[in-house]
């Protein structure tokens, strides 16, 4: 199925009078596509086509139904969401047929055919002995069994074995058809936008006062149902709010190229088109060519910051983007959509092993539309490390202060909060109670922020990420356009007369969707910048033939480990009630504790923060150990807090060929870090008040703190902070990703040197996380901004030097 997109339809193309000029705009039509949201994940269509097998789903259906069983509660509560919550099984929700779909068409992992295999063996009796042993036997003719055809209780007892399996094959086998299984269920939506377990669960779904906004504000313009005219779109004194500050510099190559050709005239941007009856798909016959200064290639923290330093300086501009456009009213703020538009690969990423699951953006503003405000400057201890250690000067120069500042000041970075939300107060709270150091984080928005749902966009464009900055500079100066929908295939470049060390960038080949197929076009352009980010910046220099060892190692994940803490209605914290407030609602980041980071000694230590946890990844995270304690957990969802520690990892991994390929280990050091900030959040969670605390161990232990001596509770904390975590045996994730590509002043040992330009390729630039030297420590957002603010100093001298030549 054709993914929607909200793209308005051709017959509504025309000049618009914009600023006093006829341009020629390829709009979102953004009303329209809040409506088409709906089809995702929910009601009578499915996103993706379902291609498993019947034994497949056979397996598939008596998986998803052992992790959500239907249970009768009715004889111990008269509440009907909650009775009908756990009376519906997964199947009853139409889970599996959904999960087909992720597994057929959305999943990328390079184990994937195993899980296949395995759904094909326990459709039969033969392979439920292998995978299940003893327990698929029967006492009864035929006596052995296939999975499908055990009990509830067989099955859940094979599942938990699978969790603690010696075999590392089956652990991965659990941990992926958990994920699958209970995301989809907590995701999934009807009709109306609804999911049938949210009410039991305490959970409103999208922001109510961000659907009721969006309903008064279609009500209250000169736009009803039909589309709107030209007079009618220029007159409309709300057009920003509907369309985006990016509206006029969007371009979606999926319409008549005659129309792109112009649109990106209006720009300044020259660009022909090859006109043929048969769609092109070869790389040296390309069916579009555009001409331009530079192109960059992803629009997040780095490509944004160069695109809008480069165009604003004069020069045209090419922002070649893979995600799509999703502004403010065009927002869904629905868990399972948003990830599914807004993430890379729908947010179903995990390395190899399933050890670490990796979340990532990958739309208009990459990770700075869905990230969570932080805005923390380098550590100073970070910088020394990378002048002294790797001898980059860079860091230690005037040029790098004003970009800490610049870039700052651009994204509105202030450390005030006039509300704190539900998560960060008890972190808050519990830090204070034990006398441990906590501080409140710098945000790239206003103290009142008080949004959960940032995480899926910025549903009023106060949180500061390119789409709200830089560019916004881009598009207001005239000079750049953005491409949506397409995907770098290849850097071009070739050997210059006169240059026999080393190749030079002339531009980017990238596929894009056009008629129903896939065609290929070209920018060609005076110098090359790939901002893709630290997973796939590696893979599209590989794929261009770089060479150099170094591309796709060194990758650091920054591992996160966390501990929950439930908490009552009834808690009181600082003499006032906090009975309104939910997990999921308020600033997603606002406190920050240091007491194991280390920042006064090596850095290699861990912070403490909180997460933003909506239904489906909450799910995710929570152990699993039977059917009914999954729904018991789940019931507690809206007062059940999170506290994790992220650690400044020194081991690595390597971002490998195949499609999300993507092979990490913790170091021991990174793993002990994580056991303490673990032991500490236990401890905070405690000291905030909580009745149960507990960690994401698969053997899912939890502690009543209240009915617990001093003995207890001290035995259990050690007892769960010790529990090793890089054996599959809790749930690692990774929000953050750098150094697959990173800087130094060698060849040998790094990618690029210190102006961002690589080794091997003369005018090819690198401006995304994959530049850093080493892992950070803390989040990425200003750092990888503030380098790529000084790349695009150095891409300036390039292009002046450049313009000087031509015009001899």
């Amino acid at each position: 199925m054709k993914q929607i997109n909200g793209a308005r339809d051709v017959s509504s193309f025309s000049p618009l009078e914009i600023n006093g000029r006829q341009e020629h705009a390829i709009l979102i039509d953004e009303l329209d596509s809040v409506d088409k949201q709906r089809l995702f994940l929910g009601g009578e269509r499915q996103l993706y086509p379902n291609s498993l097998s019947s034994r497949e789903m056979e397996s598939l259906t008596a998986l998803c139904d052992t992790f959500l069983p239907s249970i009768d509660v009715s004889d111990t509560t008269t509440n009907a969401s909650l009775v009908a919550f756990y009376r519906t099984s997964a199947s009853m929700a139409g889970t599996p047929q959904r999960v087909g779909g992720l597994i057929s068409e959305r999943m990328k992992h390079p184990k994937l055919w195993l899980m296949r295999l395995a759904l094909w063996f326990l459709s039969t009796w033969i392979g439920s002995f292998i995978l299940c042993g003893r327990a698929s036997l029967s006492s009864q003719f035929p006596y052995f069994q296939s999975f499908p055809q055990m009990s509830q209780q067989k099955r859940e007892e094979i599942l938990l074995s699978w969790s603690l399996s010696y075999f590392y094959l089956l652990r991965m086998l659990f941990k992926s058809m958990k994920l699958l299984t209970l995301l989809v269920f907590f995701t999934q939506v009807n009709e109306k936008n609804e999911n049938l377990s949210w009410k039991a669960i305490d959970y409103t779904g999208p922001d109510p006062e961000f659907i009721t906004k969006t309903k008064k504000f279609k009500a209250s313009t000169t736009i009803g149902s039909q589309r709107p005219n030209n007079e009618e779109q220029n007159a409309c004194p709300h057009k920003e709010e509907l369309f985006g500050p990016l509206n006029r510099g969007i371009i979606n190559l999926d319409k008549p190229k005659d129309l792109v050709v112009d649109a990106l005239s209006t720009f300044g941007i020259p660009a022909s088109v090859l006109h043929s009856e048969k769609t092109v798909n070869c790389s040296s016959n390309p069916s579009l060519t555009i001409r331009c200064d530079a192109v960059v290639i992803g629009s997040g923290s780095g490509g944004g910051v160069v695109a809008g330093v480069l165009a604003t300086a004069g020069y045209k501009v090419v922002v070649i983007e893979k995600g799509n456009y999703h502004a403010r009213k065009n927002l869904t703020l629905l868990e399972g959509p948003a990830m599914d538009q807004m993430y890379l690969s729908g947010g179903l990423i995990a390395t190899d092993d399933m050890g670490v699951f990796v979340l990532a953006g990958s739309t208009v503003g990459g990770g700075s539309a869905i990230n969570w405000s932080a805005s923390i400057r380098t550590p100073q201890h970070v910088i020394k490390e990378w002048c002294n250690d790797h001898e980059l000067e860079l860091f230690d120069s005037k040029l790098y202060q004003e970009a800490l500042d610049v870039v700052c000041e651009k994204m509105g970075v202030q450390s005030q909060i006039q509300e704190e939300g539900f998560n960060n107060a008890i972190l808050r709270k519990g830090c204070q109670e034990l006398g441990y150091p906590v501080n409140n984080i710098p945000r790239n928005s206003p103290p009142n922020h008080y949004c959960g749902w940032c995480c899926f966009g910025c549903k009023d464009g106060r949180k500061g990420g390119t789409t709200e900055t830089w560019l916004v500079d881009l598009v207001n100066s005239g000079n750049g356009a953005i491409l949506t929908g397409c995907e770098a295939i290849k850097v071009l470049h070739k050997r210059k007369k006169g240059r026999r060390d080393r190749n030079t960038a002339t531009g980017v080949a990238f596929e894009f969707e056009h008629g129903g197929g896939k065609e290929i076009g070209f920018v060609e352009s005076k110098v090359t910048i790939v901002a893709c980010g630290a997973l796939c910046t590696p893979k599209l220099l590989k794929r261009s033939g770089l060479k150099n060892v170094n591309i796709g190692e060194n990758l650091h994940l920054h591992p996160v480990a966390m501990a929950w803490g439930y908490f009552p209605d009834s808690q009181v914290f600082d003499g006032r009630p906090e009975r309104e407030k939910k997990s999921y609602e308020g600033g997603i980041m606002t406190a920050m504790s240091t007491v194991v980071a280390e920042f006064n000694k090596s850095g290699y230590g861990a912070v403490i923060q909180t997460p933003a946890l909506h239904p489906g990844m909450f799910s995710v995270v929570m152990p699993w150990v039977s059917g009914k304690d999954i729904k018991h957990r789940m019931s507690r969802f809206s007062r059940t807090a999170h506290v994790f520690a992220l650690a400044r990892d020194k081991g690595s991994g390597t971002v490998n060929a195949p499609p999300y390929s993507i092979s990490y280990e913790m170091e021991a050091l990174d793993e002990n870090n994580l056991k303490i900030g673990l032991e500490k959040s236990l401890r905070i969670l405690a000291a905030a008040g909580a009745e149960d605390i507990g960690t994401h161990h698969f053997k899912g232990k939890g502690l009543h703190v209240k009915k617990s001596n001093l003995d207890e509770f001290e035995r259990f904390v050690k007892e769960e902070s010790s529990r090793p975590l890089r054996e599959l045996s809790s749930a690692i994730c990774s929000a953050h990703q750098m150094g697959s590509c990173r800087m130094g002043v060698d060849s040998k040992q790094s990618v690029l040197n210190q102006m961002g330009e690589t080794w091997e390729v003369e005018g090819l630039f690198v401006a995304d996380t994959s530049v850093f030297p080493t892992a950070l420590g803390v989040n990425p957002m200003v750092t990888v901004q503030a380098i790529a603010y000084c790349t695009s100093q150095s891409i300036l001298q390039v292009l002046r030097r450049k313009k000087v030549e031509y015009k001899n």
